[in-house]
């Protein structure tokens, strides 16, 4: 009997062995969660937030109906010029590559480069231009109702948009 016991104990220290061994082989395999929820290694960064378009007007409320998003990805040629237009509905944008000059048809411009985010102004008629030596692309959401437009050409003095 003497010799089941070493042996019994022998046995048991292997087995919290192994347990301990795949135990933190487990833990080091799965990325420690922060604080705030996100992965270790997860960067977040708040492009732009607020209540506002890019010209200080409050957003309007959401429209009722049923919502419809759409994300367009927008490449503008260098040098060109976008046609006056406006959005009925709320919609944010980021800058991926090349510069873009946002104009509102009232007057104040905003210069983007890339990276830079951008939230539109709702009803109110601006246009972009490509003031860079390099495509412009644009990733934009609409937050829209479905069936309705997320964009709208301005007239043209003297004639159609």
């Amino acid at each position: 009997m003497s010799l089941i016991r070493p042996q019994a104990r022998q046995l048991t220290r292997r087995r919290w062995l192994a347990l301990l061994l795949l135990g933190g082989g487990l833990l080091l395999a799965v990325p420690p969660a922060r604080a705030d929820g996100e992965q270790a290694g997860v960067k977040v960064q708040t492009l732009v937030k607020s209540g506002e378009a890019w010209n200080g007007t409050r957003l309007p409320a959401y429209p009722r109906g049923e919502p419809e998003v759409t994300v367009l990805r927008i490449t503008i040629p260098p040098g060109m010029k976008l046609p006056i237009h406006h959005h009925p509905v709320i919609n944010a944008g980021m800058l991926i590559t090349g510069q873009l000059l946002v104009t509102s048809a009232a007057g104040p411009t905003k210069q983007l480069k890339a990276g830079d985010g951008l939230i539109e102004m709702v009803n109110q008629p601006h246009y972009g231009t490509n003031n860079g030596t390099e495509p412009a692309e644009i990733v934009v959401v609409y937050a829209g109702v479905k069936g309705k437009p997320i964009t709208v050409l301005e007239p043209v003095a003297g004639g159609s948009p």
